[in-house]
């Protein structure tokens, strides 16, 4: 990619005014306060890695600990320290103008914090970040990991049949929605699936793939999936729980609808790198019932486009 291009690249360089909608976004903010409320203890040595408006490393600092806060964009860099000391905090966070993916603490830390997520793992490059991070730490003070906030990430994929006619203007496309949210217009044709699993302190994979089988739950029109990003920001031993936060999730449509009964099977194909625009998904996603009712031998295949 040109130098010219790559700081437009979201997950690189997002600017100031987009950040108010992660503040702004309630179910995130008391998600990420609890869970760092959890994992960081006083004195702690936390390092956030993309710190935006700063507004994770002030959680982190509001536990006692000592915070540096990793930020490329000038813009969000000024904005950050501007931010932090009108909370009172700037002397615990030190906001460091440095390319995240390159950037290695002067000494081990307690904790990491990172938030470059998107539905599906998708644009942003929390995946190569993190594994770009892990690599470097290792290489200078040992094997031994600092904690992770995000802990682990389950991803599931779901057949459904969305509606996508908006005042008589009908627009099969890539649609974003609120999880905590009731989606009328959409109708679950099964569970949804999970297709990854994976801990950040482990080995995980740079790819989001997978290559299975769902059955059908109810009548329906199959013409859309659904992708499902569930990010585990801690796990709370003595509450016996984990503190979790959903991605929107992103509902995918295909070229053509499959009309399907409660029983069929299909067949969910694709495969990504992390961090890749969404157009590789659907490049990549391929979508066949494999078997419907007994009866038939039908099969037919659809393959999403961008």
């Amino acid at each position: 990619m040109p130098a010219s291009i790559e700081p437009l690249e979201l997950g690189q360089f997002i600017p100031l005014h987009y950040h108010f909608n992660m503040l702004n976004d309630s179910a995130r903010m008391r998600s990420f306060k609890a869970a760092i409320e959890q994992v960081v203890h006083p004195d702690a040595q936390v390092l956030e890695l993309g710190g935006g408006t700063g507004v994770l490393s002030f959680f982190a600092a509001q536990q006692g600990a000592r915070v540096r806060c990793v930020e490329r964009n000038p813009e969000l860099v000024a904005a950050a320290r501007n931010i932090l000391n009108l909370n009172g905090c700037a002397d615990r966070v030190e906001v460091i103008q440095a390319d995240a993916s390159l950037y290695l603490p002067p000494e081990p830390v307690d904790v990491v914090i990172c938030e470059m997520l998107h539905a599906g793992m998708l644009r942003e490059k929390q995946l190569a970040m993190i594994d770009a991070f892990k690599r470097r730490y290792i290489a200078r003070f040992g094997a031994e990991l600092p904690a992770f906030v995000p802990e682990a990430c389950i991803q599931a994929i779901q057949p459904v049949q969305q509606n996508f006619d908006f005042e008589g203007y009908v627009a099969p496309m890539c649609l974003f929605q609120e999880p905590t949210i009731t989606q009328d217009r959409t109708l679950e044709l099964s569970e949804p699936c999970v297709f990854q699993l994976f801990s950040y302190e482990d080995a995980f994979p740079i790819e989001c793939a997978w290559d299975g089988l769902i059955d059908i739950e109810s009548d329906g029109l199959l013409n859309a999936v659904r992708v499902i990003t569930k990010n585990v920001l801690a796990i709370s031993v003595q509450e016996q729980r984990t503190i979790d936060w959903h991605n929107q999730y992103l509902v995918v449509p295909l070229p053509e609808a499959l009309p399907v009964c409660a029983g069929d099977r299909i067949a969910i194909r694709f495969g990504y790198e992390a961090g890749a625009p969404l157009n590789a998904l659907l490049d990549s996603l391929d979508v066949r019932l494999v078997a419907d009712r007994p009866s038939s031998t039908a099969d037919h295949t659809s393959q999403a486009v961008a």
